[in-house]
Parts: structure tokens; C-alpha cells; sequence
């Protein structure tokens, strides 16, 4: 249990400092309407004759008094303790904040999917585990075509319901085993770990697919396409910065394709090769 001491109720004042004025404001004018009532019993005549030296408080009245005012203090130093006690979380309460944190740290709010840092993460323990001959893991970064186009003609909010529909859509695309993140704006990446070649354009082209009829979104249809940059472990690159950077490549190779491409980088030519559009 917390102890307890003057340190403990100051520093409880100074956490709740209008709560405890508030209190000493009433206990103050509970205690002195206690000392007048002890003065004289009639308070209306006391105070029209506080010109005249009062009466003698009797011991009686006084321990009376003195037990009112004790019992004042302990209610004002009561209720800072309870203040303090509320501020002092449970063992479960603290650990559901954590998690809650954890969660926030972790996950986009607008999207609900893990974010940057969770994908970063993944590809870096990825990178540490290297799959079994002939197979990789690939990594995909997507950017739409056509979404700025929504945010500038029907605003922010529009955008973010556009967002959540190719969300949705991206998540049916994705296998079990994929990670799906949004790296923010416009901008995705998935992880698939323990691919060939032929699976990953299989994935790839899964995602070009997932967007090919018009998202449906605030009541209207909008042509929303995909670029797909795509980078495999370990043939593109050993460390994270190197596959990341190798698939924004490819990436930006696609954008300039079709309103909807997936584009993998070839080390062998240093800028992209095996280029898939999508059909129209």
C-alpha cells in the first residue's frame, strides 16, 4: 500500500488544485459557521451585535469546536488521498493502458492496419531468417493512382472513406500470412515471406486485380489504381534499407506504366526488369 504522510496529500493538492480549493472554501465556511453558532446561538443577532464584546467560550463548546475542526481536516485530507488514489492505476488497469498503447504504437488509426514501424520490423526479422533455396520473401510497396484526384475534388473526408474501401479490398487480396501495412498517405507494403518468383507476381498481380473495378465509397465510384514495386530477399538486397529501397524503385518504375503496374526490381540491370501491366 502507498504510505501515506504530508508529502503524499501536498503532492495530491498540487495534482487537484481547483477539487481542493473548492473543498477548503466549504470546510472553512462549515468551520466558522461553527465558531459563530458557538459565539452566539442566534447567528442573525450575533451579527448585528459584533460591536459588543462576545461571550466566553465554554470548555464544553470548545472540545465541541475542536472536534469540529478535526473533523474538517480529516475530511479535506481524506478526499486529496482518495484523489491520489484514483491517479494510481491497478496492476490490470496499468497493463489493459499498456496494451492500449502498444496497440496505438503500432496500428494505423484510420485503417486499423499494422503501420510503418511494425512492417519495417517484420522485414527486418525477415532479413534474418533466410528462406530455403529457390524461394524468397517479397516485399511490395503500393501507391495509388487517382486517390489525390478524390482529396482534391470531394476533400479529406471522402479520401479516408476511399481508403477504407481499398483497405478492404486489399485484405481479401492478401494471403493469411501476409503482412498488409499502410505506411501512410496513400502508401502501402506487404510482406510475404517463404514466396518463388511465380508466387510473387501471382500476389502482386492479386493486388493489381483487387482494384480493377471502381471503389465504391460516400454514395459515388471512383477509378482508383495501383502501382506495385516489388523486391525479393535476399536476390534484391541483404538488409532492410536495401529492399525497401529496391521495391520504391520498382515502384516508381510502375507509376509510370499503366494506371495500374507491378514492377520488379532487377539487380542485374540496376533499375527494374520483369515488368507485368495490368489487362485493361
Amino acid at each position: 500500500m502507498k504510505p501515506v504522510g504530508p508529502r503524499t496529500v501536498l503532492a495530491a493538492i498540487a495534482e487537484h488544485p481547483w477539487s481542493s480549493l473548492r473543498d477548503f472554501v466549504v470546510l472553512s465556511a462549515i468551520m466558522l459557521f461553527a465558531v459563530l453558532m458557538a459565539q452566539h446561538y442566534d447567528i442573525f443577532a450575533f451579527i448585528a451585535s459584533l460591536a459588543y464584546p462576545s461571550r466566553e467560550i465554554s470548555p464544553a463548546e470548545a472540545v465541541l469546536l475542536g472536534g469540529v475542526g478535526a473533523a474538517c481536516v480529516w475530511t479535506f485530507i481524506s478526499r486529496r488521498l482518495r484523489d491520489a488514489a484514483t491517479d494510481t492505476l491497478s496492476p490490470e488497469m496499468l497493463a489493459s493502458e499498456m496494451h492500449a498503447l502498444r496497440v496505438l504504437a503500432m496500428q494505423d488509426p484510420l485503417t486499423s492496419l499494422p503501420n510503418r514501424r511494425v512492417l519495417l520490423d517484420a522485414v527486418d526479422i525477415a532479413t534474418k531468417v533466410s528462406p530455403v533455396p529457390g524461394r524468397s520473401h517479397a516485399v511490395f510497396l503500393l501507391d495509388l493512382n487517382g486517390f489525390k484526384g478524390v482529396n482534391d475534388r470531394y476533400g479529406h473526408a471522402m479520401g479516408d472513406e476511399v481508403l477504407k474501401a481499398v483497405v478492404a479490398r486489399f485484405r481479401r487480396a492478401a494471403r493469411s500470412s501476409d503482412i498488409l501495412a499502410r505506411l501512410g498517405g496513400d502508401e502501402f507494403a506487404v510482406l510475404s515471406r517463404d514466396v518463388d518468383e511465380t508466387d510473387a507476381r501471382t500476389i502482386g498481380d492479386r493486388f493489381i486485380a483487387a482494384l480493377r473495378d471502381n471503389v465504391k465509397a460516400g454514395g459515388m465510384s471512383h477509378a482508383i489504381g495501383v502501382a506495385v514495386g516489388a523486391a525479393l530477399f535476399p536476390k534484391d538486397g541483404d538488409t532492410v534499407e536495401k529492399i525497401m529501397r529496391h521495391a520504391d524503385v520498382a515502384m516508381y518504375r510502375a507509376k509510370s506504366q499503366a494506371v495500374s503496374s507491378l514492377v520488379f526490381f532487377n539487380p542485374a540491370v540496376g533499375i527494374v526488369g520483369m515488368e507485368r501491366k495490368a489487362s485493361a
